[in-house]
């Protein structure tokens, strides 16, 4: 009997699945949460600066309808082309981001509006300026006030969730993902650097991270999977936007229906217990 050829080991499949899931999170034509909040929402109003910095145009922040109900919306812009990639740092927040989203945050329950995350973000930005200006403070004031904040709350990976980056904008009382995004503590090149010392690999670190929707839902992370459109939502924007609103309505219906203090013991309920491998009986 001939020897299992290593490219077919069930490792190696795991490997290839995980890794396909990424690059389909990344498909440069997948819609950016942007391209989803002009195809669901109306009346979209942004809302610009933290007050304390400056803005970044990394993250989008306004408030908007959704069919009768005024709800703030938040969202990560990568940039279509490659000026406003540069001018959008990739994607990649700083400091004053995560500040301003947090700003309007507060804005929002003010005025008793719910909160929409649309979260598509590979890290938060790591360079030595967004370090100085106190990344993770900021980060871990959002993670922090998001568990408090006294309004309904929902936040979607819609494409890439890594680490505190997309963290500090999910601690929310519902956490969706779509079919084929993917929700990591770190990206796979930057686990493959650390594990194997080389990116090449990055689709090992990937089925290692446990980074599919399937399976950090089986992990308790998320709360649902959205279903795509047969060809996928980066081939079907309108379909798969369609689905996406129908969700949020669903879940928003039901979270307005529930008191206040119920809806915040709740969501600190289940923040404390993702994770847990074992409990005292």
């Amino acid at each position: 009997m001939s020897e299992q050829k290593a490219g077919n080991t069930p490792e190696a499949e795991a490997a290839a699945l995980a890794w396909s899931r990424v690059e389909q999170a990344r498909h440069p034509q997948r819609p950016y949460p942007m391209d989803l909040i002009e195809r669901i929402f109306t009346d979209f109003s942004e809302i610009h600066g933290d007050r304390a910095f400056g803005d970044d145009e990394a993250v989008i922040c306004g408030m908007a309808r959704l069919d009768a109900d005024e709800v703030l919306v938040i969202g990560i812009r990568k940039g279509g082309t490659t000026k406003e990639r540069i001018r959008r740092n990739f994607g990649m927040p700083s400091p004053e981001g995560y500040r301003k989203a947090l700003r309007c945050m507060k804005l929002a329950e003010k005025f008793a509006r719910p909160v929409i995350a649309l979260i598509d973000v590979t890290a938060a930005y790591p360079g030595l300026g967004a370090e100085e200006r106190g990344q993770a403070e900021a980060i871990a004031r959002n993670i922090r006030e998001m568990s408090r904040l006294r309004v309904p709350t929902i936040s979607v990976i819609t494409g890439e969730g890594g680490s505190g980056g997309a963290l500090a904008l999910a601690v929310t009382d519902r956490v969706l993902i779509l079919e084929n995004a993917v929700y990591s503590v770190i990206p796979p090149e930057g686990a493959a650097a650390i594990m194997w010392r080389d990116i090449a690999h990055k689709d090992r670190a990937a089925a290692a991270l446990r980074v599919t929707a399937q399976e950090v839902s089986a992990l308790g992370c998320v709360d649902e999977i959205i279903s795509e459109p047969p060809a996928g939502i980066h081939i079907d924007r309108e379909t798969g936007a369609g689905i996406l609103g129908n969700t949020l309505r669903k879940h928003l219906e039901i979270l307005k229906a529930m008191p206040i203090d119920l809806l915040l013991s709740e969501r600190q309920r289940k923040f404390r217990n993702i994770a847990q491998f074992y409990s005292e009986s």
